[in-house]
């Protein structure tokens, strides 16, 4: 688990990624900070992780990389951690198409894709 520093192509960041997850790596974005932190078994690891960075709990929003999906279907904007009623997101799945954009800005900041 740690947050990203520098661009990572995805060939490094499958030979970090947990073992738990084939295919797969958990990512929580601070979209106010634009920094990620990934690798670890649950969004919550990785949001405390941020958090005891100097991130807000408003800014973190969690989801899955899939690293054999073609790059428009490698996110998945889905997290225990998305849950949240008072901003009008009641589900996992993250509603709003902004912070969709603002979470695949910090991905791709990082993330050197296919």
């Amino acid at each position: 688990m740690f947050i990203v520093k520098k661009k990572i192509t995805e060939k490094e960041l499958a030979k970090k990624a947990e073992p738990l997850f084939k295919g797969m790596l958990k990512f929580v974005v601070d979209i106010h900070k634009k920094v990620i932190a990934i690798d670890a078994g649950m969004h919550a690891d990785l949001e405390q992780l941020l958090l005891e960075n100097g991130s807000k709990q408003l800014d973190l929003w969690g989801g899955n990389y899939y690293f054999d999906k073609p790059n428009d279907k490698n996110i998945i904007y889905e997290s225990l951690i998305n849950i949240r009623p008072a901003l009008g997101n009641r589900s996992m799945l993250v509603n709003s198409k902004k912070i969709k954009d603002q979470i695949k800005a910090v991905v791709d900041k990082f993330i050197s894709r296919k």
